[in-house]
């Protein structure tokens, strides 16, 4: 299964100019009004989940929630959609203490 396409991400705290080691994310699929989820980690040393996604790449959206767990920002999710199940997806999250940025990943 660690061949099969999957959902993986990167945390970079920029704040510290460190990788973000031990964020929790979840990962849930979205269909209409219902959710289901779809996998869960944390973060390595080097801020990264290889796979994030706890089964088969499914076409359709995801949405990613990370626990940031700073005073202002606590937590965040972002939503995407996933087209193309022979590929991958990388969705990273650049993060400090005020403020998180993501982007479609390679």
């Amino acid at each position: 299964m660690d061949d099969q396409p999957t959902i993986s991400t990167h945390v970079l705290d920029v704040g510290g100019g460190t990788p973000g080691a031990g964020f929790h994310l979840t990962l849930h699929r979205i269909d209409g009004e219902a959710e289901t989820w779809a996998g869960q980690g944390t973060t390595d040393a080097d801020g990264r989940i290889h796979r994030l996604l706890d089964g088969p790449l499914i076409a359709g959206e995801y949405r990613i929630e990370i626990v940031v767990g700073a005073v202002f920002l606590r937590r965040a999710s972002i939503t995407f959609n996933v087209d193309d199940t022979s590929r991958s997806y990388h969705v990273p999250f650049l993060i400090s203490a005020f403020s998180l940025t993501t982007y479609r990943g390679s």
